[in-house]
């Protein structure tokens, strides 16, 4: 595992539970501003197997919605908010205000 892909894993696992962060507010808290596309890539790069202490689900777009689209780990990360006791609205989206890390 690469230093910056630990460093965005280290800050991921600070999201307490029932609250959610953005990619790009993981991005500046792991030190790399104004990237948080790679806050994903270290997401994808995440294994099931060996990374279960990274709470991926945690982390949103800035827009409070899931970004994984229609694939099916939408509808996982959605339940295991919910789980957590963060709301969805009737668009799909969680409000930030309520539900953001205030980090």
């Amino acid at each position: 595992m690469s230093d910056t892909y630990s460093k965005i894993y280290r800050v991921i696992r600070r999201i307490p539970r029932g609250k959610v962060a953005s990619y790009g507010q993981i991005a500046r808290l792991a030190g790399f501003p104004n990237h948080a596309r790679l806050v994903g890539y270290a997401l994808h790069a995440l294994r099931d197997d060996k990374d279960r202490s990274v709470p991926w689900w945690r982390v949103i777009n800035a827009r409070g919605e899931i970004s994984l689209g229609d694939f099916s780990g939408a509808d996982l990360q959605r339940a295991l908010l919910e789980k957590e006791g963060v709301r969805f609205d009737l668009r799909g989206r969680v409000d930030m205000k309520r539900f953001g890390w205030k980090k």
